[in-house]
Order: structure tokens, then sequence, then C-alpha cells
């Protein structure tokens, strides 16, 4: 398993065209953040890629890097894992916010039914 260490968190390559995102306690990510972390993935997972955001900590965007976050066209699908309703809400704030760009996510409270539906795909 590779981990790809970032300024603000890390990327597990889960497959080479699946990985898990862990941002870091008490991060706020902003444009250029989102350039590393774009960067990232299009240098280590093949794709179409899925993406696993596992927010088992509390983090914040800026709205700049909120409306360019999910806009990677080699995305797939992203789950996200959270379970509280803060990071609920932050995930629903960030769908709002770029309903526009056609990427399938859904929010899970497991992180194996997360995995599980993005297997499915």
């Amino acid at each position: 398993m590779k981990v790809c260490s970032l300024s603000f968190g890390e990327i597990i390559i889960l497959h080479k065209n699946l990985a898990e995102v862990i941002v870091n306690e008490g991060v706020v990510i902003d444009e250029v953040m989102v350039d590393e972390y774009h960067d990232a993935l299009l240098n280590s997972l093949e794709a179409p890629f899925s993406l696993l955001v596992n927010k088992k900590y509390s983090y914040s965007y800026t709205f700049g890097a909120q409306k360019i976050i999910a806009h990677l066209k080699e995305i797939k699908a992203m789950a996200v894992v959270s379970n509280t309703s803060g990071g609920v809400m932050s995930t629903e704030t960030l769908i709002s916010v770029n309903n526009n760009y056609k990427c399938k996510i859904k929010i899970f409270a497991k992180k194996e039914d997360a995995k599980s539906w993005l297997d499915s795909l």
C-alpha cells in the first residue's frame, strides 16, 4: 500500500484506481492545497478513479477551494465517510456548491459501506 504525504494530510492508494483521502485536524484547505491534492491524485492513480474521503478529523475549506475541489474529470465517484453532523453538513455544502459538476458522490457513516459502494461501480 502506497501513501502519498501531502502538506495537509495523506492519500492512501488502495488500488490502482481507488484511494482513501485523510485531511489533518484543523486544516483550512485553500486553492493551493487543492492543486497539490489534484496533482497527487493524477500522479498516483489510473483514471478514471474513485475516492474514499475519510472525514475522521475536522477541517474546512475556503470558498475558492470549495468551488474547485471536485472538478477533476478523472474522478469517477467519491464516497465520503463521516459520523458527525458537522462532517455531513460540510459535505452537503460542498455538494451543493458543485451541483453543476457531474460526479457520483454519496455520504456514509461507515467506511466499509463506502468502500463497498465504490467497489460496486
